[in-house]
């Protein structure tokens, strides 16, 4: 792909960094709502900790798929450039359009929410405090990046450590070693009921949305430092810390609670701190998920503007974003766009009735749409590219990347339920038909640069 500044993204990304990046994306304010959620579908101990294992497994499954891509076709565009290899300039300009405009801007918007909401309530600012507070955290942050990749990594490693420590706070209170002493409960044995097959699938379908993000790490593959093998290592070792503080954290939560009152709350980290340590716990509980919501902000910037400048690569009237900054590390120009179009997100969703419900709505059904085309492109890519050398081949192939595959046609189907239930999947489908036209624009003018 041409670069107009002539620069190439540089391995100056440290693997602490790197694995910070990947956390902070997954781990987000999910874990401390789903667990409950997950408890009331699946009313059984046992069930409950096997559907947390079966959505590790499969997100694993997709972590490995994402390790060959990412080893074999390394590039700062990540999945954009994948689809690129693999369905050529038609489908890339798209996922890209998508990523710009629905997914990647439609999470941050999304975060923001929650964060203006928890912050609200530390420190109000008037009737629409919560969206100030949204405004203000995307403006920041997108200065933040644009001083640079070191900046971001350092900002993303310092917010994942009080991310992690809210979360082994909970764990702490469950298992009762610090706080006061939590009131005896009694747990059933585990199996002793079986929720229905539909449930179960629902209660994945929460368990999957926690775990996501971690496909986030093809974007940073060609900034790691150490090549292929680290680039591997950080994908399977983030997900592997992510699986252990999700099965510590509900574990925690059975153990502080017991399944029926971890069932019926609507904030389950709260009570079991608010037991532990009283009203001080409940509330600082709201300062850890705002840290949660802010390290995954930061994290999807860092690798959404990436998006933007691959496609200023390969689109001539888009190549004011394909510009690479080599001091900074960063394409500045793709996370000002970036921001830009986030800021209009959040105005939005202010306009809605919950904000956060909106956003949710609005990228739900791309994103897994897509993610289901980046889990076929392995198998496309093997047949197109069959001598190509891959440092790192996903193993059980194909049987992993088809339990990948199949677990994202479910969630893409899911989410175009949701969102029609709701009466809102027109409104993502219209910012797609809007990227078609302008894919068909940009094609009438030949803009496609030459490779």
């Amino acid at each position: 792909m041409n670069n107009p500044a002539n620069t190439v993204p540089e391995r100056l990304l440290s693997r602490t960094g790197a694995i910070a990046i990947i956390v902070g994306i997954v781990i987000g304010a999910g874990i401390f709502k789903t667990p409950s959620m997950v408890a009331g579908i699946t009313g059984d101990i046992g069930w409950m900790m096997s559907v947390w294992i079966i959505g590790s497994v499969i997100s694993m499954a997709g972590a490995l798929c994402y390790a060959e891509l990412a080893t074999t076709y390394p590039h700062a565009g990540g999945d954009y450039h994948f689809l690129f290899k693999a369905y050529g300039k038609n489908a890339s300009f798209l996922y890209g359009w998508a990523k710009a405009t629905v997914i990647n801007t439609g999470s941050i918007a999304l975060l923001a929410f929650v964060f203006g909401d928890y912050m609200t309530k530390v420190l109000p600012l008037g009737d629409y405090s919560s969206v100030i507070w949204a405004l203000l955290i995307v403006i920041g942050l997108t200065l933040v990046n644009l001083i640079g990749i070191h900046a971001s990594a350092n900002v993303q490693t310092i917010l994942t450590v009080l991310e992690v420590a809210g979360l082994l706070a909970i764990i702490v209170a469950g298992f009762g070693l610090m706080g006061a002493p939590l009131p005896a409960v009694e747990h059933a044995a585990f199996f002793s009921s079986t929720p229905p097959l539909g449930l179960l699938g629902l209660a994945m379908v929460f368990v999957l949305l926690t775990f996501g993000g971690w496909n986030e790490s093809a974007y940073i593959s060609a900034e790691v430092k150490g090549g292929s093998k680290t680039v591997v290592y950080v994908i399977v070792f983030s997900l592997l810390l992510i699986t252990i503080i999700y099965l510590l954290v509900n574990w925690a939560l059975i153990s502080g609670l017991g399944m029926q009152q971890l069932a019926s709350s609507k904030a389950a980290p709260a009570d079991l701190l608010g037991l532990a340590f009283g009203p001080i716990g409940e509330k600082l509980l709201g300062l850890f998920v705002a840290v949660a919501a802010l390290t995954s902000i930061n994290a999807t910037m860092i690798v959404g503007a990436r998006t933007n400048f691959a496609m200023g690569e390969d689109w001539y009237g888009l190549r004011f974003m394909g510009r690479w900054e080599a001091k900074r590390g960063s394409p500045s120009l793709a996370y000002i766009v970036q921001g830009i179009i986030c800021v209009a997100l959040v105005c939005f969703g202010a306009l809605q009735s919950d904000g956060f419900e909106a956003m949710v709505e609005f990228t739900a059904p791309v994103f897994w749409s897509f993610l289901f085309l980046v889990g076929i492109s392995v198998f496309v890519l093997r047949f197109k590219h069959p001598h190509t050398k891959r440092e790192f081949s996903v193993p059980l192939y194909p049987l992993t990347p088809l339990i990948f595959c199949a677990s994202c046609g479910y969630l893409a189907y899911s989410s175009f339920a949701y969102a029609h239930s709701k009466g809102a999947v027109m409104i993502s489908l219209y910012v797609m038909l809007v990227g078609v036209i302008a894919l068909l624009f940009l094609r009438a003018k030949k803009e496609f640069l030459p490779k």
